[in-house]
């Protein structure tokens, strides 16, 4: 990587905000700029982002996760910035940055995340996470592989919007990190200043629950004084418009194990008389939800925030694209008893994400398990506290009849109780939401809406979790400008980057690195 950001560095000017003053331009200049340099240099943002993506980033794998922090030095170095890492000890540091314009008057902080999740290389099409592919289309619309070379280095506009590079973080998060780089990049190739001053915190450990960053940040403090936080996680609107979000839920993860007899056994010779321990899992959790989805555990709902006026506006004004889901991912009947997906994401979920018990398929056993397990993830709205959720469900398993336990039973324990429950909690954080109408919250929308030409999608809050809430004890108010395309499959195999998602995202942010003040 090293000779590529050098080439990255040479082509620029040594500093990004002592360049040549060129007046403010508008959102739609700004946009403009950053797309004749991105056709310009097509090559090289992409070849930037594939050596980035190349880099194992499981959270728990220090060496890879050290090499990612390592290579983001390099890679903000490069245009400039003063960049500082901020050690977590055996993990991966934060890597932050700063770059100072001499005229701005706020500072902005870019928050993003460089771990991503575990790898199954056996479901991947390509069986190669980390070894970045790029695609015709989707592999789901019968994209084929391209080679990356091939597009002469002066060529403009050489990659289609469609194609797609496949890899693990591709879309979250380290395209928004290359996609602000590019942005600064082209800002600064066209003589164009920033409006704010411009810092960045770079996460190593977010998909494995940000365990350390609180703390590390508070060490801190006095490189954290800034006027608004943007985190770049997430995807754009199901629509496949831009979206601009003031909220996020929180995330707590437990695990539940209950046991059937010592050993698996037999199921002709104990079969209708060993305790099923599979049988009674699925019992308990098929009595936490009604048919509709509705969550029955005592208490579940009582402590939401409601919305106030201006998210409750927000809400009714976002796209109707239900029946668009619906058909694309074979949904015949969605969960709400006929609520919409905007207005369920604004409630607190209870998810199953995974159930293990024995074997299956070609390995099948004619056996009574030994145990079964579920993993299960909830996620929290404003007002809700992790520690009390997960109070509420371990109640509920034990009103259902278990011996709810920390631990893995004794003998003694199992002789004693019929039903027994190992309920671990795994932690988690709570919900967090900025004012849609403060002066920061509008000024930042008109420069994205005026970037996208009116066709941002404005919401109040995203359903997925990120640990928001560490900025607002900070006393920073934060939105959402996620980039990457919805059909991204985060979190699963097949990880992917529409690169017309991509080009946009570098527009939005080169328009609000150039334009937002307030």
């Amino acid at each position: 990587m090293k000779k590529i950001v050098g080439a990255v560095a040479v082509l620029l000017s040594p500093c990004l905000a002592c360049g040549q003053k060129a007046g403010s331009p508008t959102p739609a200049q700004a946009v403009q700029a950053v797309r004749e340099y991105r056709m310009e240099n097509e090559n090289r943002i992409v070849r930037e982002l594939s050596e980035f993506l190349a880099i194992p980033n499981i959270a728990s794998d220090t060496s890879n996760i050290q090499k990612n922090a390592a290579h983001l030095v390099e890679m903000l170095e490069a245009r400039g910035i003063e960049t500082h890492l901020l050690p977590i000890t055996g993990r991966g540091p934060v890597v932050f940055g700063k770059l100072i314009s001499p005229e701005a008057k706020r500072t902005v902080i870019f928050y993003a995340h460089y771990d991503g999740q575990p790898v199954d290389p056996a479901a991947w099409t390509d069986g190669a996470p980390f070894e970045p592919v790029l695609r015709s289309a989707a592999i789901e619309a019968g994209g084929k592989r391209i080679p990356f070379t091939g597009n002469g280095a002066g060529a403009r506009a050489a990659y289609n919007d469609d194609w797609r590079i496949y890899a693990r973080s591709a879309s979250d998060d380290k395209s928004p990190i290359v996609a602000l780089l590019a942005a600064l990049d082209a800002l600064r190739a066209k003589a164009i200043p920033l409006a704010v001053n411009l810092k960045v915190i770079l996460e190593g450990e977010e998909e494995a629950g940000s365990p350390n960053l609180q703390r590390t940040l508070e060490l801190h403090k006095n490189l954290l004084g800034a006027d608004l936080l943007i985190t770049a996680d997430g995807p754009v609107h199901q629509s496949g418009r831009p979206l601009v979000f003031f909220g996020n839920r929180g995330d707590i993860g437990l695990d539940i194990t209950v046991y059937g007899p010592v050993r698996a056994l037999h199921s002709g010779h104990y079969g209708n008389w060993a305790p099923n321990p599979a049988m009674a899992l699925s019992r308990l959790l098929a009595a936490m939800k009604d048919e509709d989805g509705r969550v029955l555990i005592a208490g579940f709902y009582d402590d939401v925030t409601p919305l106030g006026e201006a998210e409750k506006k927000a809400l009714a004004a976002m796209p109707e694209n239900d029946p668009d889901l619906e058909r694309e991912l074979g949904i015949a009947k969605p969960e709400g008893a006929g609520k919409k997906l905007v207005e369920l994401i604004m409630e607190p979920s209870l998810n199953v994400r995974g159930l293990r018990s024995a074997y299956v398929g070609s390995q099948a056993q004619n056996v009574v398990p030994d145990r079964a397990e579920a993993s299960l993830d909830v996620r929290l709205v404003r007002g809700e506290d992790p520690q009390k959720k997960f109070d509420q469900i371990a109640e509920f398993i034990r009103r259902q009849g278990f011996y709810a336990i920390d631990h893995e039973p004794t003998m003694e324990e199992r002789r004693a109780h019929a039903r027994i429950a190992k309920v671990i909690y795994e932690g988690g954080y709570r919900a967090s939401r900025t004012a849609m109408d403060l002066p920061v919250s509008q000024a930042l929308v008109k420069v994205v809406e005026d970037a996208t030409e009116g066709s941002t999608v404005i919401a109040p809050a995203l359903g997925g979790s990120v640990p928001m809430y560490i900025f607002e004890d900070l006393g920073l108010p934060w939105i959402g400008v996620p980039i990457v395309n919805y059909d991204n499959h985060q979190h699963s195999s097949d990880e992917n980057l529409r690169l017309g998602h991509f080009w946009r995202g570098m527009e939005i942010y080169g328009a609000i690195l150039a334009d937002l003040n307030w």
